[in-house]
């Protein structure tokens, strides 16, 4: 079973990088304009702005469409910056087998909490999986969903976000439904901008 779930990403990893296109290391006006509005919504949430004040650098993707029939996926672009300085564009490529119907479009923002993990993410040997956990941003509630559990709050109290293994990881739904029970790991593509 094993074998076969590992053959099947495989497959549908090879295929989908036939239709996605290399990064540029020159990104688009209108990525750097969809990025600056994510952050700016990022930034009003409570539980995240002391993640901006303390991480070594963080990746922006200010639209991750997903979906799947039992076979999905996930892609999308997005920058990454250390301190102010936005440093380098890169591509987010999600594949899952398992249960998985319908289709959605999210954000999602990562935190490094030191050089170490930000020099990992940069030389492209980054990859989140199962140990990986997000956070939910919602208005008026939040939810946490993760390896170790899942917890949920309503009103102004927010989850309590925090590092896994140097990295933490926000995400807000901008719509649709999606029902899914799989396996999934994300993998990024890095390109340092000139």
């Amino acid at each position: 079973m094993r074998a076969l779930a590992r053959l099947l990403s495989l497959t549908v990893i090879l295929s989908s990088s036939l239709f996605i296109t290399p990064v540029s290391a020159e990104p688009d006006p209108e990525l750097f304009a969809d990025t600056r509005a994510a952050l700016a919504n990022y930034h009003r949430f409570n539980q995240v702005k002391p993640f901006f004040e303390k991480a070594y650098g963080y990746a922006v993707f200010p639209s991750v469409g997903k979906g799947g029939f039992w076979i999905g996926g996930a892609y999308g672009k997005g920058l990454v910056f250390q301190g102010n300085n936005t440093v380098a564009q890169a591509e987010l490529i999600q594949v899952s087998i398992g249960l998985t119907f319908g289709g959605q479009a999210f954000s999602e923002i990562l935190f490094f909490e030191d050089k170490e993990t930000f020099d990992s993410f940069m030389a492209g040997s980054f990859e989140l999986g199962a140990q990986a956990s997000a956070t939910a941003l919602t208005e008026g509630a939040a939810a946490h969903v993760g390896t170790t559990g899942t917890s949920a709050s309503a009103g102004n109290v927010q989850s309590k976000a925090y590092y896994i293994n140097g990295t933490a990881i926000f995400t807000q739904a901008k719509g649709g439904l999606m029902v899914e029970a799989a396996l999934a790991g994300q993998k990024f593509n890095i390109e340092p901008l000139k």
